[in-house]
């Protein structure tokens, strides 16, 4: 049976949830009616929001249920309510010119502290993958692998498995018959590491003092761990590259310091902050990642993930509109910048009708061979053993494959612009 709803005094600049659970940080969130729905520690917790409070209520499994008077103290942990947010953009804003420019669309984003377990598989699951599908194979982990917690309008909720409870003899198998591909393997040898080669509670030894689990904020850290010594031991694992390890590092462990670099904020670094200079569009290496990550710590200190996250979020193609907010005077649409960035064609307008019809034909023929390329890399993954290292650094997109697209599109432009040219000179 669910609680009553209760209130906590909380300003949409300190926590915007319709924004937080979006960008791609946690993938078990889900909308249903106008209300967040999720399991954390063991019991169903639904959120809304109004411009002055936080609405919560909590349903707990009929079996083993957790004590009710726990659920204020998780959200508080889970959500890093004494990070004094609106300080943070403040600050950010005084020393970065361009984070004061892109922020105000996209206050209230705090950085989730959760569950480092599933952070790790959440984001092993990221490899090559966008938020949608991450989310799907997320649910599908929890419904086929994890315990019942209760049913939501016609829809059921489960907690995240344990690795134990993935590291059985047929899961990869199970897996890939669900569509993880060769994240199935990943998935099932971290999980045999983690409960049969590592010490229990070692994820735990590896995060931040500072910043407990959501859960048990008497847990015991290890000796003298850091985020270095932390972003190291993270890569010793099955499917574990720079990118996915900051990513735990930053929501899963507390070192709020380290800056997932992937495709988006690559682009940003190069885009907002010239960074790269005459290398612009040169392999990605390891070093260039760590030099990306030190310049933002840099310009942000100590919470540098956390403003990170404000401008990965405004690069986010799905919430496009929501960076247009405030600007005067129609914007034109930005391309997704894994396509490649914003493509600008100018028409005569006597040409104008032809010109469309050439770049609709154009831009489905390269669709079409996309989505073949795509078929083809993903039965070619299924074959590797070892993934990740630097080609799978951007989001999901290795930057061969960011670059491949990038000269589709510019090939479908030179083409445009020809036939413009030869139109014109008639």
């Amino acid at each position: 049976m669910a609680s009553e709803w209760r209130k906590l005094p909380l300003s949409l600049a300190e926590l915007c949830i319709d924004t937080t659970l979006r960008c791609g940080q946690s993938f078990r969130w889900r909308k249903i009616n106008s209300e967040w729905h999720c399991v954390l520690s063991n019991r169903l917790i639904t959120l809304t929001q109004s411009p002055t409070h936080l609405l919560y209520k909590s349903t707990l499994p009929a079996i083993n249920p957790p004590s009710e008077e726990t659920t204020l103290p998780l959200l508080q942990s889970y959500f890093s309510l004494k990070v004094p947010l609106s300080q943070l953009y403040t600050q950010w804003s005084t020393t970065d010119p361009n984070f004061a420019k892109r922020c105000t669309s996209f206050t209230g984003i705090r950085i989730l502290n959760q569950d480092a377990w599933e952070t790790l598989i959440s984001f092993i699951c990221s490899s090559n993958n966008n938020i949608s599908r991450i989310s799907s194979m997320v649910n599908n982990l929890c419904l086929h692998y994890g315990p019942y917690i209760t049913t939501i309008s016609g829809e059921p909720f489960h907690d995240f498995p344990s690795p134990e409870a993935l590291s059985g003899p047929e899961v990869e198998s199970h897996l890939r018959s669900l569509g993880f591909g060769y994240r199935a393997k990943y998935i099932a040898d971290t999980a045999q590491i983690i409960s049969q080669q590592r010490p229990k509670g070692w994820l735990d030894q590896i995060r931040n003092p500072a910043v407990p689990p959501a859960d048990n904020p008497q847990f015991q850290p290890g000796e003298k761990p850091t985020y270095r010594k932390a972003h190291e031991a993270l890569l010793e694992l099955t499917g574990v590259g720079p990118k996915v390890s900051d990513c735990v590092c930053l929501m899963g462990l507390g070192w709020w310091e380290s800056v997932p670099i992937d495709t988006h904020v690559w682009q940003i670094a190069q885009r907002d902050y010239n960074f790269g200079g005459k290398n612009k569009g040169k392999t990605f290496t390891k070093g260039m990642y760590e030099s990306v990550g030190d310049h933002f710590r840099n310009i942000w200190g100590e919470y540098a993930g956390w403003a990170q996250s404000v401008l990965f979020t405004a690069n986010l193609k799905s919430f496009a509109e929501q960076a247009k907010t405030g600007k005067k005077g129609k914007t034109e649409p930005e391309n997704d910048q894994a396509n490649g960035g914003v493509v600008k064609v100018k028409k005569e307008k006597v040409v104008e009708d032809e010109v469309v019809k050439v770049v609709k034909n154009e831009e489905l023929t390269v669709s079409r061979t996309r989505k073949r390329k795509a078929v083809k890399e993903e039965e070619e993954s299924q074959q590797r053993d070892e993934d990740v290292k630097m080609e799978d650094v951007m989001d999901g997109l290795t930057l061969s494959s960011q670059l491949s697209q990038v000269s589709a599109t510019s090939t479908t432009t030179r083409r445009v612009s020809k036939r413009i040219k030869a139109r014109e000179s008639q």
